[in-house]
């Protein structure tokens, strides 16, 4: 018996969809059995419980087996060997723990200026070596590395740029979908190389190369932001005009390709760094030469010959989990780190402090990176410091004490005082349970030479961002959005509106309500959750405005979702955790399902933000069951722009949705109900 059977079926038809639950942490998923309602008129009807989703399928999703009670029980029970038979398995296995860590170098890319306020950059097909002991590998890339080169700007000067397409040749990565299965002693599909015993994509192959660069984080016009759709073929070339009217950050520039980001990034287009540098940073003094080093992590698989050879390529590897109803596939992670480029590098460091600009620029991976020496101890706090994060400086130094999470997007500004750790080794690791074949991302060897350059980290950092206070807060315009579960049909990002609560029974399709801490109801309907559909908010430039976001996803420790808003940088308000349990899935008249809440769900605490989140942000993870609230300056940069969850798979699967920022005169003469308006302000629901 296979994953899939262990689904109940209905009427529905086959679809396809990418799920994004991967569990890191222990508890299953929907322990108990989820409701389909037959609501009839009103809503009214009698309840019937479906098959709850398998303990095997949460662990197919990301955990460990043996962190969720029942998953190793029922994968020896259901689960059929992969077709390439346990001795593939093995061989794959065995390939990628054999392939040595900390044997190449790490990369730094070059730098980059524009002349006269103006910049080329090509993007042309090379082949490049990810470790020493690979064959070269065929990519498409920003000037021939696989890691883009630094473009550095000042604050104020206006850049523009030509991303000129010059790519040739066919699609350089190959892609499988396999269906999930187990194999005693072996790691899981995703965390070992190779095919499978699976043929290549024809449609993944077929892909030309269209290609749309966006500046991620750049407060920019619409027409300037690498919309989606706008991508360019070969020959032709996408220009962009960046005004750099922001403080001093780090930016980074990736592939946005309608549909296709998630390949693109993976054959070579995912990532630059992008630093605006401002007097109030050079102010600083901080670590600068070579002493400050980009740091740029995804994950990635590679393919194997017929005898369990690496051939260099890399291979985008898709695990079925189940096929009936749906096909559920779960958003890429792979075996193998790399940062800047190369699988598990060192970097030779002196004594004294560095400065290290980290950015996850992974699929869907999550990071919590902690620095230790050779017996795994973490390295003082003191000596490992955040100073900035996505969209600038902190307001003074964060320690480090529990590490550095990074969803996918997110970025972060550390300082490292490798001075008491001279002559030795130290590892930078993820401390997440599940973090590929290895923990290991990178090694740090340090000279045994004395050296102080007579830096110290400053007590005061940043004053260009300064969060927006709690009281005018409260009196922003509101935007919700809504993350709807995996199963039993595809997450959905919704778009709300608050409304009176509905007369008949709940559930109603498109209706949520969450009851505060103060037992105060609130009714919100869906407004948009189609990328096609009409825009529903219209943000008036220049303005502040509150966005939730509320995960209903019901399985804790899953990945998070890293909520992406484009041309705007905010800071956040507040974390909280409901109780999600009252959210179900029913069945409509003619076919389908709805979905909403059976009674209002309530907050059960306050969370924590971190000193990052609090500061200047464009991406903030969103976790299981958690309600995020952010305050967001829009600037006067209109345009339309993309909201988003940043796992690439979701954004291509529609998990993204336009809004548009207009001069508010402008947004005062539209006809009534030619475009979503902003909506009116009111209390605050912590």
């Amino acid at each position: 018996m296979n994953l899939s059977s262990l689904f109940t079926r209905d009427a529905l038809g086959r679809r396809g969809f990418l799920i994004g639950a991967g569990a890191v942490g222990g508890g299953a998923a929907w322990a108990s059995a989820a409701l389909l309602t037959h609501p009839g008129a009103g809503g009214a009807g009698a309840a019937r419980a479906v098959a709850a989703r398998p303990e095997l399928m949460t662990a197919a999703l990301g955990s460990g087996l043996e962190r969720v009670p029942g998953a190793l029980t029922q994968a020896r029970a259901t689960a059929a060997p992969s077709r390439g038979g346990l001795t593939a398995a093995a061989r794959a296995a065995r390939a990628a723990r054999e392939l040595a860590p900390f044997a190449d170098r790490l990369p730094v890319p070059p730098v980059l200026r524009g002349r006269g306020g103006r910049l080329t950059v090509s993007m042309r097909t090379a082949s490049v070596r990810l470790h020493r002991d690979l064959p070269a590998t065929r990519l498409w890339t920003y000037e021939g590395g696989h890691l883009g080169p630094t473009i550095e700007a000042r604050s104020g000067q206006r850049l523009r740029i030509a991303w000129e397409n010059d790519l040739t040749g066919a699609f350089p990565l190959a892609a499988v979908r396999v269906p999930f299965a187990f194999e005693e002693g072996q790691p899981l599909m995703w965390d070992r190389p190779g095919r499978e015993g699976a043929d290549p994509r024809g449609d993944v192959a077929a892909l030309p190369p269209w290609t749309a660069v966006h500046l991620h984080g750049a407060v920019t016009g619409g027409g300037n932001d690498g919309w989606a759709e706008n991508a360019v073929l070969p020959g032709h070339a996408q220009l962009s005009e960046y005004p750099n009217q922001q403080a001093a950050t780090g930016l980074w520039y990736h592939d946005h390709a309608m549909h296709i980001t998630h390949l693109n990034v993976m054959s070579g287009l995912a990532a630059g760094a992008y630093l605006i540098r401002d007097a109030e940073e050079d102010g600083l003094d901080l670590p600068a030469g070579e002493r400050e080093l980009p740091l740029v992590l995804f994950d990635r698989n590679l393919d194997l010959d017929a005898e369990g050879r690496f051939t260099g390529d890399l291979l985008y590897k898709g695990i079925v989990v189940a096929d009936d109803p749906y096909e559920l596939v779960r958003p890429f992670t792979g075996p193998f780190t790399l940062v800047n480029g190369r699988i598990w590098p060192y970097a030779e460091v002196a004594g004294g402090w560095y400065r290290l600009r980290l950015l996850n620029a992974s699929n869907n991976r999550p990071y919590l990176l902690k620095l230790v020496t050779e017996d795994g101890t973490a390295v003082d706090a003191k000596r490992f410091v955040q100073i900035g994060t996505d969209a600038g400086l902190l307001p003074k130094p964060a320690p480090l004490a529990d590490g550095i999470a990074l969803a996918p997007a997110e970025r972060a500004d550390v300082l490292v005082d490798f001075s008491a750790f001279r002559g030795r080794r130290l590892r930078l690791v993820n401390a997440l349970p599940e973090p590929g074949i290895r923990e290991d991302v990178m090694q740090f060897r340090v000279h045994g030479r004395a050296e102080d350059t007579g830096f110290r980290p400053p007590a005061v950092l940043g004053a260009a961002f300064t969060p927006v206070a709690p009281e005018k807060a409260a009196k922003a315009p509101e935007r919700m959005v809504v993350l709807t579960p995996v199963y039993p049909k595809d997450p959905e990002l919704w778009e709300m509106a608050e409304t009176e609560a509905p007369t008949g029974k709940l559930p109603q399709d498109g209706i949520v309500q969450l009851e505060d801490a103060d037992g105060r109801v609130r009714t919100f309907k869906r407004v948009a959750s189609s990328y096609q559909d009409p825009v529903a908010f219209t943000v008036a430039a220049g303005s502040t405005e509150r966005w939730s976001f509320l995960s209903l996803e019901k399985s804790e420790g899953s990945y998070p979702h890293p909520m992406h808003l484009h041309a705007t940088a905010f800071s956040a308000l507040s974390r909280e955790v409901y109780d999600v349990s009252a959210f179900t899935f029913f069945e409509l008249d003619g076919g389908g399902y709805g979905a909403g809440t059976s009674k209002p769900l309530k907050r059960v605490r306050a969370g924590e933000l971190s000193a990052a989140e609090k500061g200047p942000k464009d991406t903030i993870a969103l976790n299981p069951a958690e309600l995020v609230t952010v305050a967001a300056r829009f600037h006067h940069t209109p345009g339309r722009f993309l909201h988003h969850c940043h796992i690439y798979e979701h954004e291509d699967m529609m998990m993204m949705r336009p809004f548009v920022v207009q001069p508010k005169a402008v947004i005062d003469l539209a006809p009534h109900g030619a475009h979503g308006g902003s909506p009116s302000a009111g209390p605050a629901h912590h």
